[in-house]
């Protein structure tokens, strides 16, 4: 008697994360192991002990086959738990080792023998043939019901398809959201490392690493050392796993040529380590001494039980066969990818291709942008993480130092035209830099320079490029950073560098950019100008003196300023504002009386001079 029973499709395990039913144990999201079928109660009761293949219990069962046939290979298919009772099996030698070799010519996943009509403990020759073949052997001390084992194996292979079509069917619904909303590429490789629970990473064409989504690792082990490990993983035409690390890697197009590739890494453990992963059996332990049995029988090798171990009979053998020792744990090695990461990556780079054809700003300038923002606003876990991801972009971070520099343009029109000159001007030079916008009129520029290579030149160039390209634009600059963990240092003084520099400021007299030293007292509190407390004390200094020239026309303020930029010299001060010095002792007379001070003392002439110079920057527009 010859009986079929189909089960999943294809063997490998599916997208990590999901874990078998707590209370039954069965299988949930993934095809069922030999493990998993063994561990179920309708086969546990038969007190299963593993003879051989122990290594190979995460075999994927496709099928349950009964049969009572001396060639039974002829209706397999691969992936089959073959079922017998043992009456069929020859008597030879000879014959034994032909039916394991078909059994195994064909993919069987696992023999199950049943010792309780013709044998009582599986002979030697059958033993020797499963191991040489690499065929678990299972033995059954207790009579089971084939047909309801087929029943349960059945109705949990029938489950998991279904359950594997809805998640299939979600996948696909998930991006087709994402593509008709035209999401870009950072929300399409996010929803891939979220629907896979895994690593995903997308590339350009000379393996540097644009976007990388960290899942079941971090960032930092994901992009370390990317461009030799992404060389060393060959590309492919379609979706496969590739390289010594078997990444999972699918090309992605544009306007019909390759682009780039987008990869899902592997979680960094072994299947059984991963939730959902193969039913790791029992620990062993010694059978119960088997009972002679009429027939050609020997002494079995050892076996390890799994479930329940009934207490051993009175022995009827000269021995029991010996325990089988513990099986060594295997290394870790990279989880396997199943059906699902399969689609979630081919749907993934159909989605990028679509994106790049809806967003056509190079998507490198994009990885720029996000790495520079990360950097500035100190976004990253750690500095480990930063240096990572930057030499995935392709930029050094040994031996190197570093220098901020932001360009202010005066509208967002001007902002495209600007990068792309200055992207030009790093790419002619060869000097490595990270570029891309920060605000609508900002640019932001990361120069990673060698000791040996001063900045100042440098952004000299540049600075020359960005006005020649805009008129108006400001160039600013920080100090050195020594290593990435003070980028944002560097662009923070750039940045206030920018803020203290007035609309139309002229530019030092040896150079094209603006830098600290350049910020004096008038940019400072250009730089301040939004702080409540300097607007109030301008205002409580010069306010009554700006009330009076409002009501009675005249030009005090002026004379005040023409008196403190000449020092309190009243002669120059006369000078200046062309007037008599008659009428400026008299002017100054009237300010005295309106601000209630003493022009005569220092301290008063500067504490004017600071209020006089804030209310002239509070002006600006």
């Amino acid at each position: 008697m010859s009986e079929n029973h189909p089960t999943a499709p294809g063997p490998g395990t599916s997208v990590s994360g999901r874990t078998g039913d707590p209370v039954t144990g069965d299988p949930v999201g993934r095809p069922l192991t030999v493990a998993d079928a063994l561990a179920l109660p309708v086969l546990a009761a038969g007190q299963p002990q593993v003879v051989t293949g122990g290594d190979r219990l995460d075999r994927p069962v496709r099928w349950v086959h009964i049969t009572e046939l001396t060639d039974p290979a002829s209706f397999l298919k691969g992936g089959e738990l073959v079922l017998t009772t043992g009456m069929p099996l020859p008597d030879e030698p000879a014959g034994v080792r032909r039916y394991v070799d078909e059994l195994a010519g064909v993919g069987a996943a696992a023999l199950v023998l049943e010792l309780v009509r013709r044998y009582h403990r599986p002979p030697t020759a059958l033993v020797h043939a499963c191991q040489a073949r690499g065929l678990p052997l299972v033995t059954l001390g207790k009579d089971v019901n084939f047909l309801e084992v087929t029943q349960v194996v059945h109705a949990l292979i029938l489950g998991n398809q279904t359950d594997a079509m809805r998640r299939t069917q979600r996948i696909h619904e998930a991006f087709t959201a994402l593509t008709l909303r035209g999401a870009g590429p950072e929300d399409v490789v996010r929803a891939a490392a979220d629907m896979s629970g895994r690593t995903v990473v997308l590339e350009n064409l000379v393996h540097q690493a644009l976007i990388c989504e960290p899942s079941a690792s971090t960032a930092e082990a994901a992009l370390t050392r990317w461009e030799q490990r992404s060389r060393a993983t060959p590309p492919a035409d379609r979706v496969g796993v590739s390289g010594p690390e078997g990444w999972l890697v699918a090309p992605v197009e544009y306007q019909g040529e390759r682009w780039g590739r987008v990869a899902m890494l592997p979680t960094p453990h072994g299947p059984a380590d991963q939730p959902g992963g193969p039913i790791t059996p029992p620990t062993p332990a010694t059978p119960p001494a088997p009972t002679p049995s009429p027939g050609p029988t020997t002494p079995p090798a050892s076996t390890t039980p799994l479930g329940p171990t009934a207490p051993p009979g009175p022995a009827k053998s000269s021995a029991p066969p010996p325990p089988c020792p513990a099986t060594p744990p295997a290394p870790a090695t990279p989880s396997a990818f199943g059906p699902e990461d399969v689609t979630v990556l081919e749907r993934t780079a159909m989605a990028l291709t679509i994106a790049r054809l809806i967003h056509p700003t190079p998507w490198e300038r994009t990885a720029h942008r996000a790495a520079l923002r990360d950097l500035a606003e100190q976004r990253h876990r750690s500095p480990a993480e930063a240096r990572a991801r930057i030499a995935a972009l392709g930029l050094p971070t040994e031996n190197t130092y570093f220098v901020a520099v932001l360009a202010d343009v005066p509208t967002r029109d001007d902002t495209a035209q600007t990068e792309t000159g200055l992207s030009e001007d790093l790419r002619a030079t060869g000097t490595p830099a990270l570029l891309g916008h920060l605000t609508p009129t900002r640019l932001g520029i990361l120069l990673a320079l060698r000791p040996d290579r001063p900045w100042r030149p440098t952004v000299e160039r540049l600075a020359r490029t960005a006005l020649e390209l805009t008129p108006g634009a400001t160039v600013s600059v920080g100090s050195e950073a020594a290593d990435l963990a003070h980028v944002a240092r560097s662009f923070r003084e750039a940045a206030r560098v920018a803020e203290a520099t007035l609309p139309g400021q002229p530019l030092p007299p040896d150079r094209s950019f603006h830098e600290r030293c350049d910020i004096g007292l008038r940019r400072l509190l250009f730089a301040l100008r939004d702080d409540t407390r300097v607007q109030d004390y301008a205002e409580r200094r010069l306010g009554r003196l700006v009330d009076h020239d409002t009501r009675h026309g005249t030009d005090l303020l002026a004379t005040l300023r023409h008196y403190l930029d000449a020092a309190g010299n009243k002669t120059a001060a006369a000078r200046a504002g062309g007037l008599s010095r008659e009428t400026v002792y008299q002017r100054l007379r009237t300010i005295e009386r309106i601000l209630d001070c003493d022009l005569e003392s220092g301290e008063q002439r500067t504490e004017l001079h600071v209020a006089l110079t804030a209310l002239e920057v509070l002006r600006v527009r």
